[in-house]
Order: structure tokens, then C-alpha cells, then sequence
């Protein structure tokens, strides 16, 4: 059985709450992320930072002349997780059932990796 686990990114980017928003963007720009976890300093998940939330820090930053702050600022905070063993079928329609472009992937509450649409694409020409 092929798993989310099979085709998951493990090289992450992870972002700390405290850092700041500015400087999160741009690592995300630079790697070219669309969204990073965001880990307390025990590596627990305490949220996920998007495009779409540094689109709100652009606007509050460049409209409105706010300070940018940092990362817990602007963060999703409920995080939607997906577990390490599931079906990559069933993660698939995951992704049918949700807005999300990526979910955070658990072991053990603990995070694992990342799976991507673009992930299990691949894994359906691969398995095709």
C-alpha cells in the first residue's frame, strides 16, 4: 500500500513564531514555498504560515503602514494534519475536501513532513 508517507517532502522549511514575518516571507520566497510549518522550540506544530497570510502581512504593511511583527502574528493557527500511514488515494481526497494546497504530516503528533497536490500527483504517474 502506498502511503503519504512515500511521497511526503521531508526537507522542510520551518518558520519559529517568534521570527520575523518579513524574514519568513523571504525565506519562503527564496525556497519557493507556498506555505511553511511553524514549530514552538520543542518542534511541536503551532501553525502553518501561507501566501495567503503574507498577502494580509503585505496589505497591513503597505496600506495601512503597520509594523510587520513576526510570524505568530499572522500564522494559521488551527492546523488540518493528515497522519504519516495514510492511503495516498484517501489523502487525495483530502485535498477534494478542503481549500488546503499542502498538509502537515504527523507522526505520533509529532511533524513528519509535508504532502503537496504537486506530491501526489507524482504519485499517480508513478503508480500508473
Amino acid at each position: 500500500m502506498t502511503t503519504v508517507r512515500d511521497y511526503m517532502a521531508t526537507e522542510l522549511t520551518l518558520l519559529s513564531p517568534d521570527e520575523g514575518a518579513l524574514k519568513a516571507m523571504r525565506r519562503m520566497l527564496d525556497v519557493q514555498i507556498s506555505g511553511a510549518p511553524v514549530v514552538d522550540e520543542h518542534g511541536s506544530l503551532v501553525g502553518i504560515l501561507t501566501q495567503r497570510d503574507c498577502l494580509t502581512i503585505a496589505y497591513r504593511t503597505s496600506y495601512h503602514g503597520e509594523t510587520a511583527g513576526i510570524v505568530a502574528d499572522y500564522m494559521t493557527r488551527e492546523v488540518v494534519t493528515i497522519p504519516v500511514d495514510t492511503d495516498w488515494v484517501e489523502a487525495l481526497g483530502r485535498f477534494f475536501e478542503s481549500p488546503y494546497r499542502r498538509f502537515p504530516v504527523v507522526e505520533r503528533n509529532q511533524l513528519v513532513g509535508v504532502i503537496s497536490r504537486r506530491d501526489l500527483l507524482r504519485a499517480m504517474l508513478d503508480l500508473a
